[in-house]
């Protein structure tokens, strides 16, 4: 891994160490520690069969409890492992919150990985014993610690007008859908910020970022994003701030997508003239997840028919005779099909990024949505992921 020499934020520390959980030996245990109080935002999974350390999250969040640290293990998802999985990851917490002097109930717990396999709790509480040891203001251990099958940490940083910075990582790869925040997302800043203010825009910062990412179609049962602000570097402007949260997350999403498990382009799809926002964002989504979409783009192939049977079937308002497409620049439909040469845009489909502009015709409002092509490196990744 290249160090990024990325810090986090004033007050923040973090560490990574192998605890045994992932077969390769790589580090599965980390955590980041603040030296005050966070005030903090969350946002976690919709799934049904959410694994303990979501509900967990979500029942200290419902009580305003304050935060002081994160604990994460990777390689092991803790979920569908019934009472003993709640016992551990509470026992995770205490362990944490107990070596670095902190209340068990201000030490957030967070898994990733198989599900439906205990936790080998000797290792990893014997791993947690250690974790102090090895704090350091660093950021790359923690963001290389908290992947799986990831094959790069995701990093993103932005430094606001006082001095206060944010600081956010995420895992993600595959089993990456809208409903909630799609895989592992946390902030870090030193910005000093009402919890209030954070609690009352994140949802809308999550739906128009981490919600707005697709890989293949699938919610993970361990989902979370959360934003936790230790104040360190004083008042900031709640607009200036929450503006920069967004942009940070937006670059994470981005990177998950790109990242995608067998990808090997970035898909965007920018939808405009929607009735609203949450229609907007519903047809990108639908575009980014469907097969044969991913598809046509793995194999550079402008078959435009497919955005359209894709947002047909999202549900958004559509009047197919003002709707416009465009490939990669490249006008190919308005309100009935355009003529363009096929082989210039299957030429510009050849990059790293392919964007799909959509008009629907129905209204003023917009979003944007990212995905990635699907190939079949995809298969053989999840054909092969427990044995």
């Amino acid at each position: 891994m290249t160090d990024s020499g990325l810090e986090f934020p004033l007050g923040f520390q973090a560490a990574a160490m192998s605890a045994g959980i992932k077969p390769s030996g790589r580090a599965d245990l980390s955590c980041v520690v603040s030296d005050e109080d966070c005030a903090w935002a969350f946002a976690g999974t919709r799934s049904t069969t959410a694994a303990a350390c979501v509900g967990r999250n979500r029942e200290l969040y419902r009580e305003g409890r304050p935060v002081r640290a994160l604990l994460v293990n990777a390689g092991n998802a803790n979920a569908a492992t019934g009472a003993r999985g709640v016992r551990d990851n509470a026992d995770l917490a205490e362990a944490l919150g107990s070596v670095l002097n902190v209340d068990a109930d201000a030490v957030l717990t967070a898994s990733t990985g198989i599900i439906g396999h205990p936790l080998p709790m000797d290792r990893v509480l014997g791993g947690v014993e250690h974790l102090p040891e090895e704090l350091a203001a660093g950021a790359d251990p923690f963001a290389a610690a908290i992947m799986t099958t990831d094959t790069r940490p995701k990093l993103a940083t932005v430094t606001l007008s006082t001095g206060a910075r944010i600081v956010g990582t995420a895992k993600g790869s595959g089993m990456i859908h809208p409903d909630m925040a799609t895989m592992f997302a946390f902030a870090f800043t030193d910005a000093r910020v009402e919890e209030g203010v954070l609690r009352e825009a994140f949802p809308a910062v999550v739906a128009r970022t981490f919600n707005a990412v697709t890989v293949d179609g699938d919610t993970s049962t361990n989902d979370m994003a959360v934003v936790l602000a230790n104040g360190r570097a004083g008042e900031v402007d709640a607009g200036e701030f929450l503006a920069a949260l967004e942009g940070v997350m937006r670059e994470l999403a981005r990177m998950i997508a790109a990242d995608g498990e067998g990808a090997t382009k970035l898909l965007t799809v920018r939808v405009s003239g929607a009735r609203t926002e949450a229609e907007a964002l519903t047809a990108a989504r639908t575009c980014c997840v469907s097969p044969l979409l991913k598809s046509a783009v793995h194999g550079n192939d402008p078959n435009w028919g497919r955005v359209i049977m894709a947002v047909g079937r999202s549900g958004a308002a559509v009047d197919i005779e003002r709707m416009t497409v465009m490939v990669q620049g490249h006008a190919v439909f308005a309100g009935k099909p355009l003529p363009y040469d096929d082989a210039a845009v299957s030429a510009s489909m050849r990059a790293e990024e392919v964007v799909f502009e959509v008009n629907l015709g129905a209204g003023q409002a917009s979003g944007e949505a990212w995905g990635c092509d699907l190939s079949a490196e995809y298969v053989s990744i999840n054909a092969d992921y427990t044995t």
